[in-house]
């Protein structure tokens, strides 16, 4: 049952960009624009190191097994916090002062669930009122929307059928309902009366085909369930940018989804869409052409779908470069005008600011020659658009210059192991795969970011965005293999007898053949030296953009120095200033504080296993606060405010710590 005193406040459109309103978190990025900025300020400089714990929801009982992913972000709103939780994806509604639960709904879709692509919680729910009836609305693993009544958690009767919208029907493309690869992590949006649909698929370094299931978004009626309009992210005969897919291969290729979070600006009427990349992270020789609507911020309009503008960041992507976070809506002032402007975070750690009226750029965006493939029946894009401003927030491509120089010794070896591959600048493709040379190119930022689908935060007042970024390098090699893959190539790595040099990355994630770690785009671990990061720090790190200047206000190293690092017999007396700690990440701001979980293990003075929770001045960079948590911040942070006191949540997670939420408060 729901607690008792529920106030409904009269239904209001707010600005997008305004931050979180009345001490709530009512969206997942706080508001519509994804600013995830809050007003508060009882939480301080003066008293962040004093926070205590308030409640903690462990969700090992929400499924048939633990998670060790929990990635989720609550809401809060009057007074209850909802959110997804669980590997079964449940949604629980928690008294906000306790954290006690008022009603827990899930549900067991069998085969259908097991079959998708996105499983586990996902990253939360999305609320809805008139002002007298509210709803949680949130998508399955399964890829079904459902409906529920926000004070009781039973679905709702008069949406779709028995409160739930089979999300594989009515999407313009016949698909099986148990086993088509598609499901959504991120949250609905609602705006007005109308719910935004977003579609997801596997990772794409190695599909099995070519052909694929497309990743439509839709817009639904928030009451009925009703499909309102559909936009075709692979334009379909006679639309808009079906040129650019050459011989006809817009009618097999697929994905080309949008799986980030969805930004919406009511005042204008008109939803932000950040698209991935087509079938095929790394190879696009079955899609020629710069493919529209690939890896593009789409503009289209809320009541009926139709696009009103676009702007390619990447042409005919080949570096799983997807559009990964909510495009920010932000209003900032350049050279004295007043600009409504949408910034959107970028795992090729670019900041791409567009005007959100006509999606043309801020400052000059123009297209360069970039290096071009080798790959036989690839066609490379002549050109790219280059982010003049703001600056690059995080490493762009890989040189001998950026290995780690800790010492002499560990440099040289650093420069014997990549002679095996190829290094360039950004954009620089996937090698093919040789015994002889090369083994793959590195590429920096790897297909894990830069920044990645927490995104940033950005403060109204200031104009200053803030984001979290890593300095990962991807390990990009290309193989014929037709036991995986009926494609030409797919990401993997010619076999060779085991390296002499870095048998395991730098979080011990096992190496592949031929010295490329196993995993995802060739490099979900890391090349190595003797167990330490091949690159030179920061290994992950908060930047802080001035908005209106396009300029790079602060940066810092977030994370403490990684165990392996500190411990190293080849570092023994070595000043290592903190690196920062890789990962994936999302940052809150609110009236002085920047606050952010770090990523990853490590052991604390006090010998405690875990990672801390850091607040740092917004100004400055300065950190002034931290507190401890059990495990790696895995959810991006939220803020509220209830019955006076502010509360910080966050789910926390990873490698033998399943997943929690945990409330922070000051004492009494």
């Amino acid at each position: 049952m729901r607690f008792a005193s529920l106030v409904v406040l009269a239904a209001g459109f707010a600005a997008a960009q305004t931050g979180t309103t009345n001490g709530e978190w009512r969206n997942y990025g706080g508001d519509l624009g994804a600013t995830r900025y809050a007003p508060l300020d009882q939480i301080n400089a003066s008293n962040f190191n004093k926070l205590e714990v308030a409640w903690r929801l462990k969700t090992d009982f929400l499924g048939p097994r633990p998670e060790f992913q929990y990635e989720g972000t609550p809401l809060m709103v009057h007074g209850v916090v909802y959110v997804t939780a669980g590997s079964r994806r449940a949604v629980v509604a928690l008294n906000a002062a306790t954290g006690e639960m008022l009603w827990m709904h899930s549900e067991d879709e069998g085969k259908r669930a097991e079959n998708s692509p996105r499983k586990l919680s996902g990253h939360g729910v999305a609320y809805w009122t008139d002002g007298k009836e509210e709803r949680i609305i949130y998508v399955t693993t399964g890829y079904r929307m459902v409906a529920l009544d926000a004070k009781t958690g039973v679905p709702a009767a008069s949406f779709g059928k028995n409160g739930i919208v089979d999300l594989k029907l009515d999407d313009d493309q016949e698909m099986d309902l148990e086993t088509a690869e598609i499901g959504l992590h991120s949250t609905p949006v609602v705006a007005k009366n109308v719910v935004i649909v977003g579609a997801a698929h596997k990772e794409g370094g190695r599909p099995e085909s070519f052909k694929h299931v497309k990743g439509y978004v839709r817009g639904f009626d928030v009451r009925t369930g009703k499909r309102l309009w559909i936009f075709h992210t692979i334009p379909k005969p006679g639309e808009f940018g079906i040129e650019t897919w050459e011989n006809d291969s817009w009618s097999y290729t697929g994905n080309t989804g949008v799986w980030a979070q969805i930004s919406v600006d009511e005042a204008l009427n008109t939803v932000y869409l950040p698209v991935e990349l087509p079938t095929g992270d790394y190879y696009g020789g079955h899609r020629p052409g710069n493919g529209l609507f690939g890896e593009s911020i789409v503009a289209v309009d809320l009541n009926t779908g139709k696009r009103k503008w676009h702007y390619q960041l990447v042409h005919h992507g080949l570096w799983d470069m997807d559009i990964p976070c909510a495009p920010m809506l932000v209003d900032i002032n350049v050279d004295g005008k007043a600009i409504k402007a949408v910034a959107q975070p970028t795992k090729q750690a670019w900041l791409y600011v567009l005007d959100r009226v006509t999606g043309k750029p801020v400052w000059p965006m123009p297209e360069r020659p970039v290096p071009q493939s080798d790959t036989p029946g690839e066609k490379t894009s002549a050109t790219q658009p280059f982010v003049t401003k703001p600056p690059a927030f995080d490493r762009q491509g890989t040189s001998e210059d950026d290995l780690i120089d800790f010492t002499p010794e560990l440099h040289a070896e650093a420069v014997k192991l990549v002679s095996r591959y190829k290094l360039g600048p950004i954009f620089t493709p996937p090698a093919m795969s040789k015994l002889d040379g090369p083994l793959a190119t590195l590429y920096a930022p790897g297909p894990l970011g830069g920044a990645n689908w927490p995104g940033g935060s950005f403060d109204p007042e200031t104009h200053k965005l803030y984001v979290f970024s890593q300095a990962g390098v991807g390990v990009y090699g290309l193989i014929n293999d037709p036991k995986v893959s009926d494609m030409n190539f797919v990401q993997g790595i010619a076999r060779a007898p085991a390296p002499t040099v870095g048998a395991t990355g730098a979080a011990g994630a096992p190496a592949g053949r031929g010295g490329a770690p196993a995993g995802r785009g060739g490099g979900a671990g890391a090349l190595n030296v003797q167990g330490l990061p091949l690159w030179k720090p920061p290994y992950g790190r908060i930047t802080a953009i001035d908005l209106d200047k396009g300029d790079i206000a602060w940066t810092v190293a977030h994370g403490e120095t990684p165990d392996n690092i500190r411990n190293h017999p080849a570092l023994k007396g070595k000043d290592i200033p903190r690196t920062g700690r890789p990962g994936i990440i999302g940052v809150l701001t609110t009236k002085s504080l920047v606050i952010a979980g770090e990523p990853g293990f490590f052991t604390t003075p006090e010998g405690k296993r875990g990672a801390m929770l850091r607040a740092y001045d917004k100004a400055t960079g300065k950190e002034v606060g931290s507190v401890y948590l059990p495990a790696p911040q895995s959810g991006s942070p939220m803020t509220y405010m209830h019955e006076g006191k502010q509360y910080i949540v966050l789910a926390v997670s990873g490698a033998g710590y399943s997943g929690e939420l945990i409330a922070f408060r000051l004492g009494s």
